[in-house]
């Protein structure tokens, strides 16, 4: 039983939202784009995702009682491909008419979706069962039958899976999370004794949490107040993308004693489990390295990609001044400073809980120190940008806090060093991208980072980086194209433009020098840029027109792109947008390599880097 959308060459199968924009985006973004993919939240259903004016507009495509298909509000079609050439000739609600389709590169396979893998070989054993047929009866019966009984096969697919734990009460629940590991986001689905109801069980922080799963009146199953979803496996599977109301997103399958040997279970391409004898044994979610077919987490997969306020019942409460009692704070240290130390933690919201960083100040600081930390603080409660570590708010209490997003990975220049072997150069120009789409945002703010540094560059993962410290910031007047500081502070020199240094003039253009020094020591995999030199010789290499060479295996055109982020004169320097579309395309030109295994990466490597 072929999806009916299978033949079609711009048909992904199961994809998710973010891997169809990483496809648009490597087909050049142009007005009318468009792709195909499976839908995980109605059963048989699609999600037609495309472009128009450089953003993606993603429209679910249900399948009808009737096996028609539509848009919500459209025109019902007796096939998806027959509603995607009605959508190329008349637009009937859709950001634009359909123009070019977003083919499957070559060497791209259809990716199968969870239900998919075994869903065949359940309608043929329900068939087989029920009307006790076998030959060409059972072939024959199959062919008509199968559209009626495959959506009640998925109603009943979750008793396959590994995770369903059948009738057990709340206590025998904890007693299984709690035998064996206990990581954040292990988890099992139970049937609760209110008849026909569920429960899903997640463990988070060594504690375990009951959720109690509704259904509506059209048979649809939910967490409350969550996404509606046809089937009980597909609300896993989505749960397993983003928490959508849980404290934590579902990782790992609590694996049920009584399972059979032997069953059907769904590894879907959405889980990031990787398991060995039962254990998770990634400390990134998914594998540090990838190989050719593995998964990774990317940033839109993540629970600090989107604004904790883009819930307009969370909005209500956002104010730069927290609550105490709404903050858990842990013992667990993750840096410290002068003005004091970064501790892990979690703000409880209105309607979620959600990981934190709090920087707690020393209560003997001085005044002078509280006030900056306070305009840190103010700047930062400004921005919201995924790829900015977001302030969460400030708390007065036994100290001042800053409450912040979490990024648990740490600092990008000790990553990188780190772990120089494992990661490839195309990883190291995916996160530069992600902190040139940062700096353009603060650009077009008209902020002033004036600390841009690898040190100051936090990972949620390998794959997503996330700009922090803003100590030094300058909110810019609308007029004002500069700030002028009046007199030189501690300064991060080597990482200052010479207008920063001669004239104390800060401006986006002077992060665009920043960010090329920020360029250099990521692709040195963490090493201190000018070596020995201390500041007054620093500011003479410059001024003899002397640069930091190419680091090795450093692609040429991630090099040409720090020389001209250091061109001496600010007005002549590309700003931040120019300097986004550079790293933009020649990232595009690679993401193809990205899954590639570790071998081929360093080939890539030794053809694409300086001469």
């Amino acid at each position: 039983m072929p999806d009916a959308a299978s033949h079609l060459p711009f048909f992904y199968g199961s994809i998710s939202r973010s891997e169809a924009e990483e496809y648009l985006k490597l087909a050049g973004m142009s007005d009318g784009l468009f792709l195909l993919r499976q839908c995980l939240r109605s059963l048989g259903g699609y999600v037609l995702s495309m472009v128009h004016n450089l953003q993606f507009y993603h429209y679910p495509i249900e399948r009808q009682l009737n096996g028609t298909y539509a848009i919500a509000g459209g025109k019902a079609h007796c096939g998806p491909e027959e509603l995607c050439e009605f959508y190329s000739k008349d637009a009937d609600g859709l950001c634009c008419t359909l123009r070019k389709p977003c083919n499957r590169p070559s060497g791209v396979a259809l990716q199968p979706g969870v239900f998919d893998s075994m869903r065949d070989n359940m309608v043929r054993e329900y068939i087989r069962q029920t009307w006790k047929l076998e030959g060409d009866a059972l072939e024959q019966a199959i062919i008509s039958q199968a559209p009626q009984v495959e959506k009640l096969i998925a109603t009943t697919a979750h008793e396959k899976m590994p995770w369903y734990h059948s009738n057990i009460s709340r206590e025998e629940a904890e007693r299984r999370l709690y035998s064996g590991a206990q990581p954040d986001g292990k988890f099992l689905l139970r049937e609760r004794k209110e008849n026909g109801t569920y429960a899903l069980s997640l463990v988070y922080g060594k504690t375990v949490y009951h959720y109690r799963i509704d259904q509506d009146k059209s048979g649809k199953y939910s967490i409350p107040e969550g996404t509606k979803f046809d089937t009980l496996w597909q609300l896993v599977e989505y749960l397993k993308l983003k928490p959508d109301g849980l404290i934590y997103f579902l990782k790992e399958s609590c694996h049920n004693p009584n399972m059979p040997a032997g069953e059907l279970t769904l590894k879907g391409r959405t889980s990031c489990e990787h398991q060995t004898s039962g254990h998770v044994t990634d400390p990134w979610s998914c594998s540090p390295v990838e190989g050719p077919g593995k998964s990774r987490l990317l940033p839109m997969d993540t629970s600090v990609y989107e604004s904790p306020y883009s819930d307009p019942e969370e909005l209500k409460d956002k104010k730069l001044f927290l609550k105490r009692d709404h903050l858990m704070i842990d013992e667990v240290e993750l840096g410290s400073g002068n003005f004091g130390c970064v501790r892990k933690g979690v703000y409880k919201m209105r309607k979620k809980q959600i990981d934190v960083a709090i920087k707690v100040l020393k209560s003997n600081n001085e005044k002078a120190v509280k006030d900056e930390m306070m305009k840190e603080a103010q700047i930062m409660h400004q921005l919201d940008n995924p790829y900015i570590v977001r302030m969460i708010g400030v708390c007065e209490a036994e100290s001042l806090m800053l409450v912040m997003e979490m990024a648990s990975g740490g600092p990008l220049n000790k990553f990188l060093s780190s772990k120089r072997e494992e990661i490839p150069v195309s990883n190291v120009v995916e996160l530069m991208h992600q902190v040139s789409i940062g700096m353009k945002y603060l650009e077009e703010k008209n902020f002033v980072h004036r600390d841009l540094a690898a040190r100051n560059v936090l990972l949620v993962n390998q794959h997503y980086a996330k700009i922090s410290d803003f100590g030094l910031s300058k909110a810019l007047a609308a007029d004002d194209s500069y700030y002028k500081a009046r007199t030189a502070g501690k300064w991060p020199l080597k990482w200052y433009a010479p207008e920063c240094i001669l004239y104390h003039k800060f401006s986006s253009k002077s992060d665009v020098w920043s960010y090329g020094v920020t360029m250099w020591e990521a692709f040195t995999y963490g090493q201190k840029p000018y070596k020995k030199m201390k500041g007054p010789e620093v500011i003479s290499f410059i001024e003899q027109g002397k640069r930091m060479e190419c680091p090795a295996d450093c692609p040429a055109e991630m090099y040409k792109l720090m020389q001209q982020c250091w061109t001496y004169k600010w007005e002549d320097r590309p700003g931040f947008a120019a300097v986004e579309t550079i790293i933009r395309s020649y990232y595009y030109s690679i993401a193809a390599k990205i899954e590639k295994g570790p071998e081929e990466t360093e080939e890539d490597k030794a053809k694409a880097a300086c001469p």
